[in-house]
């Protein structure tokens, strides 16, 4: 990504420095502290190009489509999430606010629109295989289900909401591969208890809370894709969890455990530089929406005591890169703090984002409308027909 300073920004721009602030203000144009000179700031080359080409005149559907998909302008209308102002709300409140006391029981129930919520059904846990790695079991409890469910088109919403309960419970037994225990506990319970974490109960609930929902990221846009069809929510948390098992996408812990392997055998510094001399992405850094830091990083890291591993890494990696971590290193961080299991931060972020992506289905459903991109054609010139 690309930042421009406050003179290439109007000059491409063609306004006055005025007009570049109130953009920014409105969250239109983003921008960061410059690391050379914390008294000025960097704006963001794609948000001044698709300004640009605003002032330059109307653009093409298929430049607005382009550019709307990645990190672009909404592409459809929702009341679950947003990012505005560098926060993040859901349906309104302020989701940092609400990790301060909330369950992820109480967000769903948010996010649903539905009081109480239960994510202890427990109907049909009892099934789910208990084998192979917690994202192999999460992705066959939710295909099990899937080939079972009934399609969501043209049941009531209070069907579909008893029918999440279930579902989410079935892939958290999944996720521990037990369902032994006490199943009316909350969620950050069940997991402290299932880990033999019990001083992370409360960490483990404002983690569930922060990773509810975040927009529309390339899991949700699948989920919703898939329940515009129709398709079962079980079916629609399949297209989730298949989507978030690509490593740019929930993959940013396992490759972050990769570099704490290297800065502890060769120190953080050295790790650091080693991992961006061999042209790879520095993983947990710097995210698009936030570019003054991602919030909930920052709500997670204050409730944690960072080892001196983790806290060098990330001095090195923001020394290097001038970037701030986001909450994937803020997963990774309250994983090494607490000790938990290799999977946990895949585990945590499966299972509280599933709570979003059922909320998006059933928000998609309601509108009974199918979600058909066109696509921009650059193959091969049409063939000519014959005379």
């Amino acid at each position: 990504m690309k930042w421009l300073t406050a003179e290439q920004a109007l000059k491409s721009l063609g306004v006055r420095p005025q007009t570049l602030y109130a953009n920014v203000s409105r969250g239109r144009i983003r921008a960061k502290p410059d690391p050379a000179d914390v008294r000025r700031s960097l704006y963001n080359g794609n948000d001044i190009a698709r300004l640009a080409e605003r002032r330059a005149g109307r653009r093409p559907a298929e430049t607005v489509a382009a550019q709307a998909i990645g990190w672009g302008e909404p592409v459809l209308a929702s009341g679950i999430s947003t990012i505005a102002n560098g926060r993040l709300w859901y349906r309104g409140r302020d989701a940092i606010a609400l990790a301060e006391s909330a369950t992820l029981e109480e967000v769903a129930g948010h996010l649903w629109q539905t009081s109480p919520v239960r994510l202890h059904a427990g109907a049909k846990a009892a099934r789910m295989p208990m084998s192979g790695t917690p994202i192999g079991r999460l992705l066959a409890a939710a295909a099990e289900r899937a080939a079972l469910d009934p399609p969501s088109r043209g049941r009531a919403p209070a069907v579909l909401k008893a029918e999440a309960e279930t579902l989410f419970d079935t892939l958290l037994s999944a996720s521990l591969g037990t369902v032994t225990g006490r199943l009316d506990l909350p969620v950050h319970t069940r997991l402290a208890t299932a880990w033999r974490k019990p001083r992370a109960e409360d960490i483990l609930r404002r983690t569930l809370v922060l990773l509810a929902d975040h927009e529309l990221n390339a899991s949700t846009f699948a989920v919703r894709v898939a329940a515009s069809t129709g398709a079962s929510l079980s079916a629609g948390l399949l297209v989730g969890l298949a989507t978030l098992s690509g490593p740019l996408h929930g993959g940013a812990s396992r490759a972050l455990s990769s570099l704490f392997a290297a800065a502890r055998r060769a120190g953080a510094d050295a790790a650091v530089r080693d991992w961006i001399a061999r042209g790879e992405p520095l993983p947990a850094f710097g995210h698009p929406l936030y570019p003054q830091g991602d919030p909930r990083a920052v709500a997670l890291m204050r409730h944690c005591k960072l080892s001196g591993m983790v806290q060098a890494v990330r001095t090195a990696a923001e020394d290097l890169t001038g970037e701030p971590p986001n909450v994937d290193f803020a997963l990774a961080a309250v994983a090494d703090s607490y000790a938990l299991p290799r999977d946990a931060p895949f585990v945590m972020f499966a299972l509280s984002r599933s709570v979003g992506w059922i909320a998006h289905a059933l928000e998609q459903t309601a509108t009974g409308q199918l979600i058909r991109p066109r696509a921009r054609y650059v193959g091969p010139a049409l063939a000519k027909e014959s005379p």
